[in-house]
């Protein structure tokens, strides 16, 4: 009886890696990174944030294998610690946009007339700025820091969720779908989040995936030119600004946080990739 019971479900996680391995593989990249984040006073061989001037801008040896940079601080040790205000900032991003941008979207999609029109021309006059640039002006304002990188990410980014919403709201608004739910007195909030909710769900997850690839993109950009986290914070950005002015004779310094950002990105490319085969009834 117990093998019966589990054998569905092994066989099910199985076809489900089998149908979609770019899935499976972005899902174990974030899974080892969200590991590395999790233990990281366990993993790193040294205090991130201990300063050796003897030993500053050393090359990869046994003592220290990812070597130092200019304080003396072990590259490995600020490497691991680094992946925690990465995953914090993209995960601040991903709970403020999504939920932002698609309620709005699903809000004008179904109501229509002048909400939609408002809705969507703030929409527009959001979307019409470069992104980049407009997370640069909030931090700018705000002041560095994590909560305050993470919130301009967020506000600048919800603009294509709400599109995206509004036009798939508009295609069920007149489904029989939609008018039997409201034939048997669904209505109202229930409706929109009960139902409409969970039939934009599934595309909004491939987006948010997507997006999060460009976000680490963008945090590190933040942390780049100093806007970021605060130093001597361990964050990715900031360590490649440290390496820049050395990347030619210590390459190190630079090049291992920039692969981490690649590697990070990438993951998320995978797992959106994926999911929009496992999600949309349109591709697989």
């Amino acid at each position: 009886m117990t093998m019966t019971a589990v054998s569905p479900r092994r066989l099910s996680l199985w076809q489900l890696a089998s149908r979609s391995p770019s899935a499976t593989a972005g899902a174990t990249i974030l899974a080892l990174i969200l590991f590395v984040a999790a233990f990281a006073p366990w993993l790193a061989p040294y205090d991130p944030y201990q300063q050796d001037i003897n030993i500053r801008l050393a090359a990869p040896s046994a003592a220290h294998w990812l070597g130092t940079d200019g304080f003396g601080r072990d590259i490995l040790s600020r490497l691991i610690y680094g992946t925690r205000p990465t995953l914090l900032i993209i995960s601040l991003v991903a709970v403020v946009m999504a939920p932002l941008g698609t309620a709005i979207g699903i809000i004008a999609g179904y109501y229509g007339g002048i909400v939609e029109r408002v809705l969507m021309r703030f929409t527009d006059i959001v979307m019409s700025f470069p992104r980049l640039i407009l997370a640069f002006a909030f931090v700018a304002v705000l002041g560095p820091g994590l909560l305050n990188a993470a919130l301009a990410l967020a506000l600048t980014s919800w603009p294509p969720y709400a599109r995206q919403a509004r036009i798939q709201t508009r295609t069920m608004r007149k489904s029989d779908y939609m008018a039997g739910a409201e034939m048997v007195g669904i209505r109202g909030p229930r409706l929109l989040f009960g139902h409409v909710l969970p039939m934009v769900l599934p595309s909004t997850i491939v987006r948010v995936a997507l997006d999060l690839a460009g976000m680490v993109l963008i945090a590190a950009g933040l942390g780049f030119i100093g806007l970021g986290v605060r130093p001597p914070t361990a964050e990715w950005g900031t360590m490649v600004a440290d390496g820049t002015p050395v990347i030619f004779d210590q390459w190190w310094v630079a090049a291992t946080p920039g692969f981490a950002i690649l590697i990070a990105s990438l993951a998320f490319n995978l797992l959106a990739d994926g999911l929009r085969d496992l999600l949309d009834p349109r591709h697989g």
